[in-house]
């Protein structure tokens, strides 16, 4: 167990970064930040590299469309547009069809605030995942995306890990079970970890390195 701590500390020192923290999302329990995620994950659910969606979110926020009010009022082709600055040209046409609709989703169902969304769900993972997939662009691999990043403000929701996350757990040897993970670090950081899990995940050489860190 020891090990596997130390291990753990040395995957957070490394890559201990969530994707909303790279997107410019300071997160939190309010209903901008949340919705901010839930554009973040619509993006990183498509089959493209997680830099260029992390990319894209930081241009449609710096288009100022943080709230789902501002997404719907802007046009279609500033949408495509913004999509293209931040390179994510293969999919920008139906993605900002997508995110047009899940806005007006956000607002109709939910007033806006995916805390409500969260109440409804009782802050089960199961009803958690079935709500989110209402939203265009939302598959099971997006609703993941998503409550893996806001259990960080979603104790309830903790420990969650994704079969990527885990995937990346055992590469590093780690306990491959969100509750064995979640022994390894404070509440608190068990989002920053299911991020850096799956980092390793998607580069295997990360894992020697968090390996060699971990036994100096």
């Amino acid at each position: 167990m020891a090990d596997d701590r130390r291990t753990a500390q040395a995957l957070l020192e490394q890559q201990g970064r969530t994707y909303a923290q790279e997107a410019g999302i300071r997160l939190a329990d309010r209903p901008g930040p949340l919705y901010q995620l839930l554009v973040l994950a619509t993006l990183l659910s498509t089959r493209i590299r997680a830099g260029v969606a992390v990319a894209a979110a930081r241009e449609l926020f710096a288009c100022g469309y943080r709230t789902p009010q501002a997404m719907e009022a802007a046009s279609w082709q500033a949408r495509v547009d913004a999509l293209g600055r931040g390179h994510y040209r293969r999919y920008d046409e139906r993605t900002a069809t997508m995110l047009g609709t899940g806005a007006r989703l956000c607002l109709d169902r939910w007033h806006g605030d995916l805390r409500r969304l969260h109440r409804e769900a009782g802050g089960s993972p199961a009803a958690l995942r079935r709500l989110l997939t209402e939203f265009p662009g939302i598959g099971p691999t997006g609703a993941d995306i998503f409550l893996r990043e806001a259990q960080s403000v979603w104790p309830d929701v903790r420990p969650y890990a994704d079969r990527r996350a885990l995937a990346g757990a055992g590469l590093l040897g780690l306990p491959a079970d969100p509750r064995g993970l979640g022994g390894l670090v404070d509440g608190a950081d068990f989002g920053r970890l299911a991020s850096a899990l799956v980092r390793v995940a998607l580069d295997e050489d990360s894992a020697r390195e968090v390996k060699r860190a971990a036994a100096r």
